[in-house]
């Protein structure tokens, strides 16, 4: 079992980091299972000690709260405003050592919102860092063209199924297929979400002088519609888009459009 002390606010709202806090706390409730001691009973155990509310957030006196509490673990931290930017700065105290075992800092640049999905992901970085995956569609216009990730064989396309339980983080994206340039692209995997790449695949230029009439790379058999631009017309007209609400954590799997959004994935 765990809990957390409190997110203190640098810069912000307190009632944005009050919100934020309540949706970190629905994570670590997921992930554990079970409800966590409930803020009140944090503060009555804190006021009834004179050492304990002088804590400021170290390790010692965190576990001491946390042996009150009859916890495994106690987390603390801060969410800061720097300008523009935003750092969540997080730790993980183990009570029966005292001693720090994880630490999570995420600085941010964009609208707050983007707090809310960096809240949740902190959570699984403190505790379950493993379930920390995402996914990868790839639509591509030529068929029999092969797809490699991070280098290693992932299929030929058209791949039916998203490329799913891939880590946080970027991937290097690479298709190739005889007769056209290699596509290469470092595409970010977000929490959760899959996304998603629409690949054009180019006509490679001829090495030598031009040759007769036909001579030219082979023509690829009909591309399937879905891989068509009436085919991702239709495949956009049908996209939804998920939004989080504060305050209500949400796992269901959304689409990032690297066409729409390069900036979300990275590029």
């Amino acid at each position: 079992m765990f809990t957390r002390y409190e997110l203190e606010p640098l810069g912000l709202e307190p009632e944005l980091v009050g919100r934020l806090e309540a949706l970190f706390r629905l994570e670590l409730e997921r992930l554990q299972g079970a409800p966590l001691p409930p803020r009140r009973t944090v503060d009555k155990i804190v006021a009834s000690d004179a050492v304990l509310r002088g804590c400021t957030g170290e390790p010692e006196c965190l576990a001491a709260i946390g042996k009150k509490l009859g916890v495994q673990f106690m987390v603390s931290g801060t969410v800061a405003a720097l300008g523009d930017s935003y750092v969540i700065d997080l730790k993980l105290v183990e009570v029966a050592t005292g001693k720090e075992v994880r630490r999570v800092e995420e600085p941010l640049s964009g609208s707050p919102d983007e707090l809310i999905e960096a809240v949740r992901v902190a959570a699984y970085r403190l505790f379950a860092p493993d379930q920390l995956k995402g996914s990868i569609s790839v639509l591509a216009d030529v068929n029999g063209a092969q797809v490699f990730l991070d280098g290693k064989p992932m299929g030929k396309t058209p791949i039916a199924q998203s490329l799913a339980n891939l880590s946080v983080g970027k991937h290097s994206l690479r298709i190739s297929a005889s007769g056209y340039s290699d596509f290469l692209q470092d595409v970010e995997v977000r929490f959760q979400k899959t996304t998603q790449v629409m690949v054009s695949l180019q006509r490679a230029r001829a090495a030598g002088p031009l040759g007769p009439p036909g001579s030219g790379p082979p023509i690829d058999a009909p591309v399937p519609w879905y891989a068509t631009t009436w085919g991702y017309v239709g495949i956009g007209v049908a996209a939804v888009t998920v939004g989080v609400l504060v305050g209500y954590a949400i796992s269901a799997d959304s689409v990032v459009d690297c066409g729409r959004n390069p900036g979300a994935c990275g590029l």
